[in-house]
C-alpha cells in the first residue's frame, strides 16, 4: 500500500483555525487513503474536523501528513498545495 509522509510549517496568519481546518478535511475527504496529522506527538485523523481543531496548531508550527492507501501520491499531492498555499490566506 502506498505511503507519504511529509512535514509541513503552518504559514497562514490565523493557523489553523475552523475555516483553514475545513480546507484541510474537505480536501481529505476527496480520497480513499487513511490521512494522519500530527502536531507535537498528537496524531488525529484528517478526515475529522474535531480532530483537527484539537491540534491548535499556530502560525509557525509544523505538522506531518501522513497518507496511506491507493490514492496517496494525489491526496499528499492535494493537500500539500492547500497548506503550503496558506489555505488561500495571507
Amino acid at each position: 500500500m502506498p505511503h507519504q509522509e511529509r512535514t509541513f510549517v503552518i504559514v497562514n496568519t490565523l493557523g489553523l483555525h475552523a475555516r483553514a481546518a475545513a480546507q484541510l478535511v474537505q480536501t481529505s475527504n476527496r480520497y480513499r487513503s487513511e490521512i494522519h496529522v500530527e502536531k507535537d506527538g498528537m496524531q488525529v485523523n484528517g478526515k475529522s474536523i474535531m480532530g483537527v481543531l484539537t491540534l491548535a496548531a499556530a502560525k509557525g508550527s509544523q505538522i506531518t501528513v501522513t497518507c496511506d492507501g491507493d490514492d496517496a501520491d494525489q491526496a499528499m499531492t492535494a493537500l500539500a498545495k492547500v497548506i503550503e498555499n496558506g489555505f488561500g490566506e495571507t
